[in-house]
C-alpha cells in the first residue's frame, strides 16, 4: 500500500482492532448449536413426576439464600431485630426435610439471557449472543419448555419471549408485565408480587373454567416463575442491603404460598419443584464477569421423584469441603453441586420429557429418588443424547475441512461409540447397574470432550493467524514511525515483483483454504491483515535499515549494553501494566515512585521549578491513593459534593485569574497569550461553571428521591439530561471567540466533563477527576520545562556566534527548534535512548534542521510509556477494570431508572471513558509543544500497547475456574478496546488542539526566562 497519511493510519488501526477483537468469539466461543439431531427420552412406564414447577430468583446469590441475618422485616425498635434468622425458612425446610440441595455453577457471561438458556435449554451460548439482546433468539435452540406438553410462564419481557418465540406454536404461553414496570427507583418487590398474583389467578380461574382445568391436569406440563425483584433490588441497593434481604423473604413466602396452592390443587403428590437462580451478584450490585459471587447460585429440588436429604450425625457431610457453605448451618446435609446446564437434564427427566437436543447437561443422579436400574437407564439415554450431537458435529466438520483428524477418544474400534454403548447395555442386562452408571458417566465425559475437540478443531490455525496479524500490526506501526516520523518518508519503498508474488501467493493460498472449508467471512479478514502488514514491512525494509544505521551506527559496546537494559526496562514496565490488570494496587507504587521523577534532572532543576515539581509530587501522591480504595463503592453524597465543589472552584479560580494566568510579563508578538480576557469567552466559561453548580443541585435532588424509594421525578430527570447535554454542547460556543492558549483550552475541556462526573458519580470519582486533571497538566508542563531547561544552553551560542544572521532568522531558528553546535561530535549529536531523558530532551531540537517539526527519536518512547500509564490509570483509579462488575449502575438510575441494559451500559461506559478526553488533550498539547508531527507518538503507542493485547489474547480461557474464564475474557476485550480507543483519542486530540499555538520561551545564560515570571509560569501549571 502507499504511504498512509495520519487519517489513513488511524482508520486502519481502528478497523484492524475492531475486527480482531471479534477473533476470540470465533476461536474460543463459537456457538455450540447444531441442528439435525434426533431427540432422546427415558422410556419408563411412568415418569417420576407429572408436572414440574421452576422458580428462578433472578440475581440470587447462593450464600445469601442460606445465610442467617437480623430480620429485615422487623422495625428498628423491636427487641428481636438483632436475632439472626434464615432469610428463606421455607426453602431451608425443603433442604432439611424434603429434598436435595447444592450449588449450581454458572458460566460467563453471568447475565440473565445465557443463564436462563443454560437452565432451560441445557446449553452454554457463545458469549457474543448477549449482544443480540435479551429477548429474542439469534439462533433457534431446543428447550425443556419446547419439549413439554404445555408451559405456562410469568415474568419479565426481557426473558420470557426467547423461549416462547421459536417454540412449537401455542406450546409456551407467557404473561409479562410492561417494561416500564422494571423501575430501579421504586420498590422492586412489586415485580415478584405481580408474578405470584398471576399464578394464583390461574389456579383460581381453573375452578370455574373447565377447559383450563382440563389442560392443567394433563401430564408433562411446566410452570415457570421468573422472579426479577431480587436482581433489580440488588442492582439498586446491593446484595447485602436490608432491601435485598427483605426481597429474599418475600420470594420465600411467595414460593411457599404457590407450592401449597399447586399441591392442594392437584393433591396427587406428583409435582416436582426446582428453585434456582440464573446468576449471582457482586457485593457492589452488578454481574457479568466470572467472579464466584456471580457464578454460584442456589439449587433446591423437592417433590415427586426427588431424593430426600441425606445427612450425617457428626462431622461434615460430603460437598462442604470448599468451606463456602460453612456459615449456612447445613454442614450435616449432603451438598450436591452441579453445572448450570445439568438443571435442564434434571427437569426433563423428572417431568418425563425428551432431553433438549442441544443440551450438554449431565443428569445429576444424586437428586433422583429412583432405583439404580432407572438411574443406569436414564444416564445411558443422557449419554446417547450427547453422542448424537457429537455425531452431527463430526459430520459437519468432516465436510468442512480439507483433512479431518478424528477425535482420539473414539478413534480405534475397541473404543468406538458403538462398542461403548453395547458394553453399557450388556451391563444393564446383567443388572450390574453401578458399573453401567460408571461407564455411562465416563462416556458422557468423553463425549463432552469430543464435542470440545470439534469445537476447538480450528484453534491452532486461527490463533496462529491472529498472532501473526498482531505481530504484523506491531511491526507495521513501528515501521511507519521510523519511515514517516523519523526519516520523513525520504526512503523509497521497494516493492519488487518477487515480493508481490510471494505475498500474493500466500494470500491466495489462505483464501483457497478458507473457501474450501466454507469459513465465516471474518476468517478472511484475519488472513488479510497479516499478509498486508508484513508485505508492507518488507517493502519498507530499507527504511528500517536506514533507521537502524541512524540510531545505532555510533554505538559502542557499552552503549549497546545500556540500550539492551533500556529495552528490558521498557518491557518490564509493560509487564507491570499487564500485571496491574490483576492487582490495581501496582499503580500506587508507580505513582509514589513517579513523585521522584524530577530529581533525575538535578537539584538546580528542582529549585528553578519548585512549585511545578511540588504540584507534580502532590498530584501523584493523590493519584496513588485511589487504587488503594475499594473498587466496590457505596453511594456517598458527601464525597460527591466535595468533588463537585473542587471542580466548581477550579472554574471560578480560572475565570477570576484568567488574565494573570495567560498573560506573561512581556507579551509576545503573536499575542498567543497576551490577548485580554475576552468578554464572550468569559461569559461562556461562566455558563459552564453554572452547569457544574446545577449538576450538583439536580444530583442532590435525584439522590434524595431514589433513596426514599419515591421514584425519579420527571422534572429532575429532564433537568439532569438537559444539564449533561448542555455541558457537552456549550464548549462549541467558544468557536465564537476562540482563544489560542492551551491552558484556556484545558479549562474548557475540564469544565465540559465536570457535570458528567457529578451526575454519574456515586463516591470519589469527582475527586479522581480533579486529581488526574492536575496530574496531566503537571506532566505536560514538566516535559516542556525539561525540554526548555536542557536545550537552553545552545541558544546564546546561536545569537553570539552568528552576528551576521538577522535577529528574525535567529528567532525563527529558535521557534523551529534549530540549534547549532560545532563543539559536539557526531556521536553526541545523535539522539539515543542511552542518554538520560534530560540529554535526549537537549537534542530534540537538533533532529530537524528544516521545517516546523522534528523527527521522532527513541527517547520519545518514554513519553509514549507515560501516556499508556496515565491511560490505564484513568481506568484503574476508580475500579478494577479487569472485572466488568467493578462499576456500579447506581448513578445511571438518576437518568435512566427504567431497565434498559444497552442504554444504561452506554451511559456507564461514557463515564468510564470520559477521563480519556483529558489524557488525549494533554497528549495533543505535548505533541504540539515538543514540535512533533501529529500522529507520531500515536504510531509508537499503538505498537507498544499491542504487546499487552497479544499477552491477553493467549491468556483467554474457556475452561478452568469461573473467575479465571471471566477475567481472561474481560482483560483481552479491555486491552483490545483500549487500542481502538487510543485510535479514537488520536482523532479527538486533533480536535482538542486545533487552533492552539505555542511559542518557545527564550532563556538567559543563567537558565532563567527573559522577561518572564517563573512563579507565574508555575502557577499556570496548577
Amino acid at each position: 500500500m502507499a504511504r498512509l497519511g495520519r487519517a489513513g493510519f488511524l482508520g486502519i488501526a481502528m478497523v484492524f482492532h475492531v475486527i480482531y477483537i471479534y477473533s476470540i468469539f470465533d476461536i474460543y466461543f463459537v456457538s455450540p448449536i447444531v441442528h439435525g439431531m434426533r431427540a432422546y427420552k427415558v422410556d419408563t412406564p411412568q415418569p417420576p413426576a407429572k408436572r414440574l414447577v421452576l422458580y428462578v430468583g433472578d440475581g440470587l446469590r447462593a450464600d445469601k439464600a442460606f445465610q442467617f441475618f437480623p430480620d429485615p422485616s422487623r422495625s428498628a425498635n423491636d427487641s428481636l431485630t438483632q436475632d439472626v434468622v434464615p432469610m428463606a425458612p421455607f426453602l431451608r425446610s425443603r433442604v432439611l426435610e424434603h429434598g436435595t440441595f447444592g450449588v449450581s455453577h454458572t458460566r460467563v457471561p453471568t447475565e440473565s439471557r445465557p443463564g436462563h438458556v443454560a437452565l432451560i435449554a441445557g446449553l452454554y451460548e457463545d458469549v457474543a449472543a448477549v449482544t443480540t439482546g435479551w429477548k429474542l433468539n439469534p439462533v433457534n435452540f431446543d428447550s425443556v419448555f419446547n419439549r413439554s406438553r404445555h408451559t405456562w410462564s410469568w415474568g419479565s419481557p426481557d426473558i420470557l419471549p426467547m423461549f416462547s418465540t421459536g417454540a412449537v406454536p401455542g406450546r409456551v404461553e407467557d404473561q409479562m408485565y410492561e417494561a416500564e414496570f422494571e423501575d430501579y427507583s421504586k420498590d422492586a418487590t412489586e415485580l415478584d408480587y405481580w408474578v405470584f398474583d398471576r399464578v394464583k389467578k390461574l389456579f383460581k380461574d381453573a375452578d370455574t373454567d373447565e377447559e383450563l382445568n382440563t389442560r392443567l391436569r394433563q401430564d408433562k406440563i411446566v410452570f415457570f416463575l421468573h422472579l426479577l425483584g431480587l436482581d433489580t433490588t440488588g442492582h439498586a441497593h446491593r446484595p447485602y442491603s436490608q432491601e435485598y434481604l427483605r426481597n429474599i423473604q418475600i420470594v420465600d413466602e411467595g414460593v411457599q404460598e404457590i407450592t401449597e396452592i399447586i399441591s392442594k390443587f392437584y393433591g396427587d403428590g406428583k409435582t416436582a419443584f426446582i428453585f434456582t437462580a440464573d446468576h449471582g451478584m457482586s457485593d457492589w450490585g452488578s454481574h457479568g464477569d466470572g467472579h464466584p459471587d456471580n457464578t454460584r447460585t442456589p439449587l433446591i429440588a423437592w417433590g415427586s421423584g426427588v431424593a430426600e436429604p441425606r445427612t450425617v450425625k457428626s462431622g461434615k457431610a460430603p460437598g462442604h469441603e470448599d468451606g463456602f457453605s460453612s456459615d449456612w448451618q447445613l454442614d450435616h446435609v449432603h451438598r450436591h453441586d452441579v453445572a448450570q446446564a445439568d438443571v435442564a437434564a434434571l427437569m426433563a427427566y423428572l417431568a418425563g420429557l425428551e432431553f433438549p437436543v442441544n443440551s450438554v447437561g449431565e443428569l445429576p443422579l444424586s437428586f433422583l429418588d429412583v432405583t439404580d436400574e432407572q438411574k443406569a437407564k436414564a444416564l445411558l439415554v443422557n449419554a446417547k443424547e450427547i453422542l448424537e450431537m457429537y455425531h452431527v458435529k463430526e459430520r459437519e466438520k468432516m465436510a468442512e475441512v480439507l483433512h479431518y483428524k478424528p477425535y482420539s477418544g473414539f478413534a480405534d474400534a475397541a473404543n468406538s461409540v458403538e462398542n461403548r454403548l453395547a458394553s453399557i447395555e450388556q451391563l444393564i442386562r446383567e443388572q450390574d447397574y453401578k458399573t453401567a452408571m460408571k461407564q455411562s458417566d465416563e462416556l458422557i465425559k468423553i463425549g463432552l470432550q469430543g464435542l470440545r475437540y470439534l469445537q476447538t478443531y480450528a484453534w491452532l490455525f486461527l490463533r496462529t493467524l491472529v498472532t501473526v496479524g498482531y505481530l504484523g500490526w506491531i511491526a507495521f506501526a513501528f515501521t511507519t514511525a521510523i519511515d514517516v516520523y523519523m526519516l520523513d518518508g525520504k526512503v523509497d519503498v521497494q516493492r519488487t515483483p518477487e515480493l508481490i508474488i510471494t505475498f500474493a501467493s500466500i494470500l491466495v493460498g489462505l483464501y483457497s483454504l478458507l473457501i474450501f472449508q466454507t469459513s465465516p467471512i471474518t476468517y478472511y479478514a484475519y488472513a488479510f491483515f497479516p499478509v498486508v502488514f508484513w508485505e508492507e514491512v518488507f517493502a519498507r525494509s530499507r527504511s528500517l535499515v536506514e533507521g537502524k544505521n541512524k540510531l545505532f551506527s555510533q554505538f559502542s559496546k557499552s552503549d549497546t549494553a545500556k540500550f539492551a537494559l533500556n529495552i528490558a526496562a521498557y518491557l518490564a514496565l509493560l509487564e507491570v501494566m499487564v500485571q496491574s490488570y490483576y492487582n490495581r494496587q501496582i499503580y500506587t507504587i508507580i505513582y509514589l515512585a513517579a513523585t521522584a521523577w524530577p530529581l533525575l534532572y538535578g537539584t538546580d532543576f528542582i529549585k528553578t521549578n519548585f512549585l511545578l515539581c511540588t504540584t507534580w509530587a502532590l498530584s501523584c501522591t493523590a493519584m496513588s491513593v485511589f487504587t488503594l480504595l475499594p473498587a466496590n463503592k457505596l453511594e456517598d453524597t458527601t464525597l460527591i459534593f466535595v468533588g463537585g465543589i473542587l471542580i466548581l472552584l477550579v472554574g471560578v479560580f480560572y475565570i477570576a485569574f484568567e488574565k494573570s494566568l495567560l498573560v506573561p510579563t512581556e507579551p509576545s508578538k503573536d499575542g498567543l497569550s497576551a490577548a485580554d480576557a475576552d468578554g464572550v469567552s468569559r461569559a461562556i466559561l461562566s455558563l459552564q461553571v453554572g452547569l457544574v453548580a446545577l449538576a450538583m443541585l439536580v444530583t442532590r435532588s435525584s439522590v434524595a428521591s431514589l433513596q426514599a424509594k419515591q421514584g425519579l421525578p420527571l422534572g429532575t430527570q429532564i433537568v439532569g439530561w438537559a444539564t449533561l447535554v448542555a455541558s457537552l454542547v456549550l464548549p462549541f460556543a467558544h468557536a465564537l471567540r476562540p482563544r489560542k492558549h492551551y491552558l484556556h483550552r484545558h479549562a474548557i475541556i475540564f469544565l465540559a466533563l465536570g457535570p458528567l462526573f457529578i451526575i454519574l458519580t456515586i463516591s470519589y470519582e469527582g475527586l479522581f477527576y480533579f486529581a488526574i486533571a492536575i496530574t496531566l497538566i503537571s506532566w505536560v508542563r514538566l516535559e516542556h520545562r525539561i525540554h526548555q531547561r536542557f536545550n537552553s544552553g545552545s541558544i546564546p551560542n546561536i545569537i553570539s556566534s552568528d552576528n551576521s544572521r538577522p535577529l528574525g532568522n535567529v528567532r525563527n531558528a529558535i521557534a523551529n527548534g534549530y540549534a547549532f553546535s560545532t563543539k559536539k561530535s557526531l556521536k553526541e549529536q545523535i539522539t539515543t535512548p542511552l542518554a538520560t531523558a534530560a540529554e535526549a530532551s537537549k537534542q530534540r531540537e537538533k533532529a530537524a534542521v528544516e521545517g516546523d517539526y522534528r523527527s521522532l527519536t527513541l527517547s520519545d518512547a518514554r513519553i509514549c510509556l507515560f501516556f499508556l500509564f496515565l491511560l490505564h490509570s484513568a481506568f484503574f483509579s476508580t475500579g478494577n477494570i479487569a472485572s466488568i462488575s467493578s462499576f456500579s449502575l447506581d448513578a445511571v438510575y438518576r437518568l435512566l431508572p427504567i431497565f434498559d441494559p444497552f442504554s444504561q451500559a452506554a451511559l456507564l461506559i461514557f463515564k468510564i471513558l470520559a477521563p480519556f478526553a483529558l489524557v488525549s488533550a494533554n497528549l495533543g498539547f505535548l505533541t504540539k509543544r515538543l514540535k512533533l508531527r501529529g500522529g507520531s507518538l500515536f504510531a509508537v503507542v499503538m505498537g507498544i500497547s499491542d504487546y499487552m493485547t497479544l499477552r491477553f489474547f493467549w491468556e483467554v480461557r474457556d475452561e478452568g475456574s469461573w473467575l479465571e474464564i471471566g477475567e481472561s475474557i474481560s482483560m483481552f476485550i479491555i486491552a483490545s478496546a483500549l487500542c481502538v480507543f487510543v485510535a479514537g483519542l488520536e482523532a479527538l486530540s486533533e480536535v482538542f488542539v486545533r487552533g492552539v499555538e505555542f511559542q518557545d520561551d527564550v532563556w538567559s545564560d543563567s537558565g532563567t526566562k527573559a522577561g518572564s515570571n517563573e512563579t507565574m509560569n508555575t502557577a499556570c501549571s496548577m
